[in-house]
């Protein structure tokens, strides 16, 4: 019996090794959902590719997920290595959260967008309408709950710093050295001053001269990032357009200083082949100026209107326009050429049925 009882305690030493052992691996081990969770993720190192080099980006603003979303067949013809969101990703102009939980879901279930989804990486920025409040500003009793919609929208991992920060504005470097896209991503809502309404209504607003766009903290972020800059592009997304003055609506022109502050920045700093892009207008044009010690010429692409256009706008004045207007729903391609001594890029705005609406070379 003794030995009997000795075998059998060293047997259970065993049972009891091995179980702890098999405990730790399983410890050390992503569970099933978190791995799942890890893969699906767009910002998870695999999935996004942030050592890809970009050859073609795609972008567009002002997506209504109640009506049709056929301009993502044409989207997906143009076999982007990347895709930017420019704001008003949906349309959803409330205090409810979960009315806004709801249309974030019904925008990114869709189907046209799912297919668009699974081959082509996803980033982007909010404007009004997918903040909550339309023209809104730092105000909005709901921007800190709506930031985390919009994030969930990105598929942004719950572990990542921009979900802990005031405001959604992030940074991005593609490519290996040499070959390289910075894009930054201007939070214009979270800390926006108020717009001075014109009691005239045309414009729809006048200048609110001290009235600033970013905040302190993102304007500090934003400089250390056109800083530290080694890309041979530097692509600078907001929801509303920066170069623009003459038309009435929302625009960074109702903020002189801001605006002026923007451009001295970039002016200073002297980023690599700058890019200015935005949304919000429901249409496409390209703007250029000059700013002093910038080296080379400053554009702007607007692209917006993927479910919907404003076609009223094809006599707007912009003394910085190059070329026509798009009053058409349209989405905006980015083409960079690197097999040369200097990489070239040119811009294209496609619309339904990728039909060519305009194209120009910007370096």
């Amino acid at each position: 019996m003794k030995i009997i009882n000795q075998n059998t305690r060293y047997t259970m030493k065993q049972i009891f090794l091995l179980l702890l052992l098999c405990t730790l691996a399983a410890a050390c081990k992503p569970t099933k959902s978190a791995t799942k969770e890890a893969k699906s993720s767009l910002y998870e190192g695999q999935q996004l590719q942030l050592d890809r080099t970009l050859s073609t980006i795609s972008l567009g603003s002002c997506d209504d997920q109640t009506k049709d979303q056929n301009m993502w067949a044409a989207i997906q013809q143009s076999n982007s290595n990347l895709w930017i969101w420019l704001g008003d990703n949906i349309y959803s102009d409330t205090e409810d959260m979960q009315l806004m939980e709801a249309n974030w879901r019904l925008q990114k279930n869709g189907a046209a967008y799912q297919a668009f989804r699974k081959k082509t990486p996803v980033i982007g920025v909010w404007d009004d309408h997918d903040y909550g409040v339309n023209d809104g500003d730092k105000n909005f009793p709901q921007k800190i709950a709506s930031q985390q919609l919009l994030l969930d929208f990105l598929d942004v991992p719950k572990d990542a710093a921009v979900r802990k920060q005031a405001g959604v504005y992030q940074a991005f470097t593609f490519g290996p050295t040499g070959k390289q896209v910075k894009i930054i991503l201007l939070d214009g809502r979270y800390f926006r001053d108020p717009l001075q309404a014109n009691p005239l209504q045309n414009p729809r607003y006048t200048v609110n001269p001290t009235g600033d766009m970013l905040g302190e903290a993102q304007w500090k972020w934003l400089e250390k990032e056109l800083k530290n800059s080694t890309a041979q592009f530097n692509l600078i997304g907001c929801g509303i357009q920066m170069i623009p003055e003459e038309q009435g609506f929302e625009k960074w022109a109702n903020f002189p200083q801001a605006r002026k502050r923007l451009f001295e920045l970039i002016a200073a700093t002297k980023p690599a082949r700058a890019i200015l892009l935005s949304g919000d207008r429901h249409v496409a044009e390209l703007s250029k100026m000059e700013l002093p010690g910038l080296g080379y010429s400053l554009y702007e692409l607007t692209t917006s209107g993927l479910t919907h256009a404003y076609e009223a706008a094809g006599s707007e004045p912009n003394r910085y326009r190059v070329g026509k207007i798009v009053n058409k729903r349209n989405f905006g391609v980015l083409q960079i050429d690197w097999s040369g001594a200097q990489p070239q890029l040119g811009i294209e705005v496609r619309g339904l049925e990728n039909v060519l609406l305009m194209k120009e070379k910007l370096f």
